[in-house]
């Protein structure tokens, strides 16, 4: 019998001497977290999309406590979610312009060299992988939907002409579209960035609309009617610098050749041409991004 108490003492003495421990540990080593951190968090959408620069919802709800960021930085929250998290702490909501996911390519089927037929795995990173796809121009969207599979708010869907729109209401910058694509042509831009270029060819003249005939042929129309500072040209396409010039107007795109540098306002491409005597018709987009 008493070959059975030692060991079960033992292990007794043992279980005391670690609870104490633990429960020594826990008073001076813990970290204090304020309570409120938690109930903002839950105040928030938990879609943990990274959106507003942190990795989740409970960083963010951190910053938000500790004053490093305005509730209205989460772009998923609705305007009353955001007024409650600012009632709640009696912080000030803060302005957030809106920032949206664009596309830089414009080239569908109707307008993009097509040069062999891809009969592989149905992704665009494979079919990158694989001679670049089938498609001529080898910074053009490749058509195969990684960008809306990836897109978690169904911001993203298809058009007829193998293209993906950005509905820009549903759109919370969380950048998934811009990780997914192999061929780098999705950015997370502010709505109120009108001027958006929609082709990412390094090539020039004849060789950018051979591949796709509303490629930029770098001919630097809109870099000479755009306000001084706001576009300039690099490796053959035009880019567009809010911070060096301004203010945008559209007039930088009308004299545009094939319709690569487009005027978005709202969520719509501009459809007005430009003068006749200034430039031959341009291709215009239409779909809603």
């Amino acid at each position: 019998m008493g070959s059975f108490i030692i060991p079960a003492a033992i292990m007794a003495g043992l279980g005391f001497f670690f609870a104490t421990l633990l429960a020594v540990a826990y008073r001076y080593l813990r970290v204090y977290e304020d309570p409120r951190i938690e109930q903002v968090e839950d105040m928030l959408p938990g879609s943990n999309c990274g959106a507003c620069g942190e990795p989740g919802c409970h960083g963010f709800a951190e910053k938000i406590v500790g004053g490093e960021a305005p509730p209205s930085k989460c772009t998923v929250s609705s305007p009353d979610g955001i007024d409650m998290i600012a009632d709640f702490l009696g912080v000030d909501a803060g302005e957030q312009e809106k920032r949206v996911a664009r596309l830089h390519c414009a080239g569908g089927k109707s307008e993009a060299q097509q040069i062999a037929a891809y009969e592989g795995y149905s992704n665009c990173t494979a079919a990158h992988m694989v001679s670049g796809g089938g498609k001529g121009c080898p910074w053009g969207c490749l058509g195969l939907a990684d960008c809306e599979i990836a897109c978690t708010f169904d911001a993203i869907y298809m058009n007829d002409n193998g293209l993906p729109v950005v509905d820009i209401d549903k759109c919370t910058a969380c950048g998934d579209c811009v990780d997914v694509c192999p061929r780098d042509i999705f950015e997370i831009i502010p709505l109120g960035h009108h001027l958006l270029v929609q082709c990412k060819a390094l090539l020039s003249g004849d060789e950018a609309t051979e591949l796709c005939v509303v490629a930029c042929d770098a001919c630097s129309r809109c870099a000479s009617d755009a306000a001084p500072g706001l576009v300039r040209m690099e490796n053959n396409l035009p880019i567009v610098d809010y911070s060096a010039g301004g203010p945008a107007k559209p007039e930088a795109t009308y004299r545009c050749p094939t319709g690569a540098i487009q005027w978005v306002a709202g969520g719509q491409f501009s459809t007005k041409k430009s003068p006749p005597e200034a430039q031959s018709e341009k291709r215009y987009q239409s779909i809603q991004v």
